[in-house]
C-alpha cells in the first residue's frame, strides 16, 4: 500500500484499518519429545523400522544431525567429506531470507562417529547418484517430503507426540539441560543467529571445535538413552 500511495495508485493505506479488527494467527511448535526416556523409546522405534534402506537411514540420521527435515532429505553426496567429517550445506539451501540464502555462510554440520558409520553403508547403496536419499521414483530427484512423517505414522506415533522436526527442539533442550553445553553452540548448530560482537562469519569459524565436541557427545548420549543406560548424575562428597 505504501508502494500504491508513493506511485499515485492510491491515497491512503486502507490495510490500516484491518491492524485490529484481524487476529494474530497463535504460534505453533512442532511436536517434540523432551523426556529422556521418551527419547529413548522413539530413538529405539526409529532403529526397529523396517521401510527402504534410505528412509532407514534417514530416520536414524535425522535425530544424531537435528538439521531441517528439508535440509536433511535433499543432501547431496557432494556436501559431504567423510574422512573429515563434516556436512557443509549450501546456504541457498538454508532456510533464509533472500539475502541469507545469497550472500551468506554456507552452514557446517560436523558429523559424530555414528553417522559417518551410517553415511558410508548408505553411500554403498546410493553413492553413484546425485542425492543421498534418492526417491523411488526415480534417482534425479530425492525422497518426499512426507517419507519421515509417513514413517512416524506407519510406527504408530501421532502427530501431536512427535514430528521429525521435533528432533531439533529434542537436541536443543537436551543438549543443553542434560549435557550442559552452552546454548550459544547449541544454537549455532541449529542454524540459529547467535548474537555476538565480532559477527557469525567469526563464530562459524572459532566455534567450530566445540560443535565437533557437542556433536559427538550428543550422539554418545543418544546412544545411552537408546540401550536404556541409567545415568545417574554424580554429586560432590560433603
Amino acid at each position: 500500500m505504501r508502494y500504491a500511495i508513493s506511485t499515485g495508485r492510491a491515497t491512503r493505506d486502507i490495510a490500516a484499518d484491518l491492524r485490529d479488527a484481524l487476529p494474530t494467527a497463535p504460534e505453533r511448535h512442532h511436536a517434540a519429545v523432551t523426556d529422556p526416556v521418551g527419547v529413548g523409546a522413539l530413538l529405539r522405534a526409529c532403529d526397529a523400522y523396517t521401510g527402504t534402506a534410505t528412509v532407514t537411514a534417514a530416520l536414524r540420521l535425522a535425530p544424531l544431525l537435528f538439521q531441517r527435515p528439508g535440509e536433511l532429505r535433499r543432501a547431496e553426496w557432494t556436501e559431504f567429506d567423510l574422512e573429515a567429517a563434516l556436512w557443509t550445506i549450501p546456504a541457498t539451501r538454508m532456510k533464509r531470507r533472500l539475502a541469507g540464502k545469497e550472500h551468506g555462510s554456507d552452514h557446517l554440520v560436523p558429523l559424530n562417529r555414528q553417522a559417518v558409520a551410517i553415511l558410508r553403508d548408505l553411500h554403498m547403496l546410493t553413492g553413484r547418484w546425485r542425492f543421498v536419499f534418492p526417491s523411488l521414483r526415480g534417482t534425479d530427484r530425492c525422497m518426499s517430503d512426507m517419507a519421515l512423517s509417513s514413517a512416524f505414522k506407519r510406527m504408530g506415533i501421532d502427530a501431536d507426540t512427535a514430528l521429525p522436526h521435533g528432533w531439533r527442539a529434542t537436541a536443543r533442550t537436551l543438549a543443553i539441560e542434560a549435557l550442559g553445553i552452552p546454548a550459544e553452540v547449541v544454537e549455532m548448530q541449529l542454524s540459529h543467529t547467535v548474537r555476538d560482537s565480532l559477527g557469525t562469519a567469526y563464530n562459524r569459524v572459532t566455534w567450530l571445535d566445540a560443535r565437533r565436541d557437542l556433536m559427538q557427545q550428543w550422539a554418545d548420549y543418544l546412544d545411552k538413552l537408546k540401550s536404556d543406560a541409567t545415568v545417574i548424575p554424580m554429586k560432590a562428597a560433603r
